[in-house]
């Protein structure tokens, strides 16, 4: 059985360790699994390449479709649970694209991996199925609000926000662009019952000068409402880069 990844050079899988950059774990050592595919179009989207193929007419700001062959690899799960022990880390977060749309050969990978703290993110869409939930240590969720471009009945479907604010496991992240949007959160927030302390806000942003001049606003707003504030650490240690 296969999984099909992402890849950081032609026919190189994008598995990796770095530092965890994004949300409750921020900071901490890890692996990291980039899985190819997606069910959204986010028109910022900083990972295209794991989905914004030739012949795609999804919209994307930055208008690049990426060749298929070169930009995806299909790899036996056993050989994927190799390469991650091999990075000598005891977290893995396994992120996307939509990591859930690939959930049963997950479950078949992460049985070669025994012992080991698993993250997934997600785009919130999409319920894991109960052979790899078992395995799972937390869910980074990260629904998409309407600045995302998707439409919000494949975006926000309520009943999986009201499952993952009911979810202890899940942490719900979301980018903020404006602070329209974060009228958004707070509406779904009221609205699915989410816990404040599950929230996290995080500006959007591909370079540290536009992610800094963001926090500076979105961070009064955290301290306003009681929610958590996400920074984009990788972005400030590698830039806008693959494999970190």
């Amino acid at each position: 059985m296969s999984l099909t990844l992402a890849t950081q050079a032609p026919g190189e899988p994008e598995i990796f360790a770095s530092v965890q950059g994004e949300g409750p774990s921020a900071g901490r050592p890890v692996a990291f699994l980039r899985l190819s595919r997606c069910n959204l179009a986010c028109t910022w989207c900083d990972t295209p390449y794991t989905w914004h193929f030739e012949g795609d007419n999804r919209p994307h700001r930055g208008s690049e479709t990426y060749d298929r062959t070169a930009n995806q690899v299909s790899l036996d799960v056993h050989d994927v649970a190799q390469r991650i022990k091999a990075l000598g880390q005891d977290r893995l977060v396994i992120t996307g694209g939509e990591p859930l749309l690939q959930a049963a050969k997950l479950a078949d990978m992460l049985a070669h991996l025994p012992g080991i703290s698993v993250e997934i993110e997600t785009n919130g869409t999409v319920r894991p199925i109960a052979r790899l939930d078992v395995l799972v240590d937390q869910y980074n969720v990260s629904p998409k609000l309407s600045h995302s471009g998707n439409p919000a009945d494949l975006a926000l479907i309520p009943e999986m926000l009201d499952f993952w604010a009911s979810e202890p496991r899940a942490f719900l992240k979301f980018v903020i662009a404006g602070e329209e949007d974060v009228d958004e959160v707070l509406s779904l927030q009221r609205k699915h019952h989410i816990p404040p302390s599950r929230i996290f806000l995080m500006p959007e942003g591909t370079d540290s000068e536009t992610i800094r001049a963001r926090e500076k606003w979105l961070s009064a707003l955290c301290i306003e409402h009681g929610l958590r504030l996400s920074d984009r650490l990788h972005i400030h240690l590698y830039g806008d880069t693959r494999g970190t």
